[in-house]
């Protein structure tokens, strides 16, 4: 499987006569409105509308260059995982593309670290969310917000796919709207169209110690702080494989999401240090909230809360989602218990559902019970997960890109951009993001934490290699 794309049907290969394999053993319901909203808001979350807070404080207005530099990154990634998943549609997406250009080692241990990053995550995002509903309703415990948030998207990924998607669909255009809304009141305000605003100009640009207030050092800072904002980008790639035409749903997808993602994230951290300057932000405090309230928007808190809530929740639903097409593409290729690829006659993978979800909830649990300790570990063994599998994406791509360019050429309806040259290029730019991660203060646990769950998981991955060896 390593050295030749799959010219054989295979259950993990995709469908549909660009494929030359059959359909996917999973249902076909996603449209391509799904998949096109899922890939503009499944990346946008809570890491951008609270956690961008803390990239300011270290950059200043140069944060605009960190996200700049990091959505960069993240849209090359985007485009090698949207050119191999329409060449090569499958619900493992990126773990079934390494296993092919690498071996079953890589397969296994993106797949796997994979699937521990999205059921971790999930006890943050619920957490999270319960937090922000106890706040609304103080009588109901959060313990029971969590067991609400769960129960109910499990429910969802129960049952039929188009389900899921809706559910998706919905909340990413409320996180669009948000976004679309707070660009343009914030410009109008920055212009002085506002009622009691002033045209601000560049002042606030170039203020307050200046443009790089930390120099260099703070855009570097900003980078390492938010460039983990862009993981979710994988998942519309997942997702293609159960759509009616996956091979052009994700090519679409991919093409419409890249330049507006970046346009987000760009563009509402430009309106943010060009509206206030850059010290009025607080620690803790959305930067978002503070913008809104400068400009006199009634009750800007609740608003972004809201916002908040529902990216979190989303996240919370796309993760489920993953985590459960992951383990389950796993179960199809051996590297999993052979009873996670049972799917139900709607086309429906529950079993791997459940087992993420039970896993889901013994994350939730450690968060609840011992935050600061065992689930802290936890979190930070994930840390650095995300760029891992980025880094795994890149080799795939550039050796996969070769194969299918002398093997089956018409498959390339979407390509990466100046390859090779810009792929190698990104697993530098990775490279170094490793190195400055060692040298952070802050980063250094986290990267350390997740380069020892690697090695656990290569480990096993070693030893099934050696066992179907001597086999």
């Amino acid at each position: 499987m390593a050295n030749h794309l799959p010219s054989t049907p295979s259950a993990t290969t995709g469908s549909g006569p660009d494929t030359g394999t059959p359909d996917e053993p999973l249902s076909g319901g996603l449209k391509q409105r799904h998949l096109t909203m899922l890939g503009l808001g499944g990346v946008i979350g809570a890491g951008l509308f609270v956690g961008s807070g803390a990239g300011i404080a270290v950059a200043g207005p140069g944060i605009v260059v960190s996200y700049l530099i990091a959505g960069v990154l993240a849209m090359c990634v985007m485009r090698m995982l949207g050119e191999m998943s329409a060449a090569m549609p499958a619900s493992g997406s990126f773990s079934v593309h390494a296993e092919r250009a690498l071996g079953r080692w890589a397969g296994f241990s993106v797949g796997w670290l994979y699937w521990f990053l999205l059921v971790v995550v999930l006890a943050v995002e619920a957490t999270g969310a319960a937090q922000i509903a106890n706040g609304w309703l103080p009588s109901v415990p959060q313990w029971a917000w969590v067991l609400l948030f769960m129960l109910l998207f499990t429910g969802t990924n129960l049952a039929a796919v188009k389900n899921f998607g809706e559910f998706e669909f919905w909340f990413a255009a409320l996180k669009v709207f948000a976004i679309v809304a707070f660009l343009v009141l914030g410009l109008l305000a920055i212009l002085g169209i506002l009622p009691d605003t002033d045209p601000v100009g560049f002042t606030n640009l170039t203020g307050q110690g200046g443009f790089l207030p930390g120099g260099w050092q703070g855009v570097v800072s900003g980078v390492l702080a938010v460039v983990f904002a862009f993981g979710g980008l994988e998942v519309v790639t997942i997702a293609a494989a159960e759509s009616d035409d996956p091979v052009r749903s994700v090519a679409r997808a991919v093409r419409s999401s890249v330049f507006r993602i970046l346009f987000f994230y760009v563009g509402s951290m430009l309106v943010i240090v060009t509206a206030l300057p850059w010290t009025a932000q607080k620690a803790g405090l959305s930067p978002y909230v503070t913008v809104l309230d400068a400009i006199g928007v009634p009750s800007a808190g609740q608003i972004m809360n809201i916002v908040v809530f529902v990216a979190l929740l989303s996240a919370l639903n796309a993760n489920l989602y993953g985590s459960s097409r992951m383990v389950f593409s796993l179960a199809e290729r051996g590297e999993a218990p052979g009873s996670l690829r049972k799917v139900s006659e709607g086309g429906v993978p529950r079993r791997a559902v459940l087992a993420s979800v039970a896993f889901g909830f013994v994350s939730v649990l450690l968060n609840l019970k011992w935050p600061d300790t065992v689930f802290l570990y936890m979190l930070n063994s994930v840390g650095a997960v995300l760029l891992f599998v980025w880094a795994l994406i890149a080799a795939s791509q550039l050796r996969l890109r070769r194969r299918i360019e002398e093997e089956a050429p018409e498959r390339l309806i979407l390509k990466m951009w100046l390859f090779p040259g810009l792929t190698i290029a990104a697993l530098v730019a990775m490279a170094v993001l490793f190195g400055l991660m060692l040298t952070d203060d802050t980063a250094r646990p986290q990267l350390l934490w997740s380069l020892g769950a690697a090695a656990l998981v290569l480990t096993a991955a070693g030893l099934r290699e050696l066992r179907a060896r001597r086999g």
